[in-house]
């Protein structure tokens, strides 16, 4: 079993790193693998609807980043994103990035575990981690929450290790996303399979 750990951040280990670190941590110790994915500070284009991921098989028309989380998503069984808190919004890069890796790539995201965290120096945390989420409750995603809000505070990343009360969050996190990925493999290995969708109905409001 692997999880995926997204840094949304444009500082390869700065705060938002220094959290996810912690999660990866427990997380190991709970015997599972893990991998970090950096989005790093190159532009991400946003989504603009399109629709060519359509004709590609799920991949994003604009071959970049995008579509090498799509490749990792497929080679994972949970993922963790992490993002600072900017304007009380998260990452504007991880956003873009998100909408087009879950628009076009879906099916590697759906019905694995996922948890948000969030870095910030004092406010806008419950925002950021409410606009991350979404795309697991719109994905069949069971979310992973923890014995606190998932979030550190700090402006440095020394600041977040002084943060008692965010690491353990951390790790609690760490040590539900085991339990509920070795959850999963049993249910698979007693021959309990994931839920059969329905057809996908749209409702349009104006008519």
């Amino acid at each position: 079993m692997k999880v995926l750990l997204i840094n949304g951040s444009s500082r390869k280990n700065g705060c938002t790193y220094t959290a996810l670190e912690e999660v990866a941590k427990t997380l190991k110790e709970q015997g599972i693998e893990t991998e970090f994915f950096q989005t790093g500070n190159l532009e991400i284009r946003d989504c603009c609807g399109c629709r060519k991921c359509v004709e590609l098989d799920g991949k994003c028309v604009f071959d970049d980043i995008a579509n090498r989380l799509i490749e990792k998503a497929a080679e994972c069984d949970g993922f963790v994103f992490g993002s600072p808190v900017y304007y009380a919004h998260p990452s504007g890069r991880l956003l873009s990035l998100m909408d087009r890796a879950f628009y076009a790539g879906k099916k590697n995201f759906e019905f694995k575990p996922a948890a948000a965290i969030v870095s910030a120096r004092r406010a806008g945390t419950t925002a950021s981690l409410d606009a991350i989420q979404k795309h697991f409750t719109i994905s069949n995603m069971p979310v992973i929450s923890s014995s606190y809000w998932n979030m550190v505070h700090g402006n440095t990343p020394d600041e977040v290790k002084q943060d008692a009360e965010g690491l353990q969050t951390m790790r609690n996190i760490g040590r539900n996303m085991a339990w509920i990925l070795k959850c999963i493999d049993t249910a698979n290995q007693s021959g309990i399979n994931r839920p059969r969708l329905e057809n996908s109905e749209r409702t349009n409001f104006i008519r």
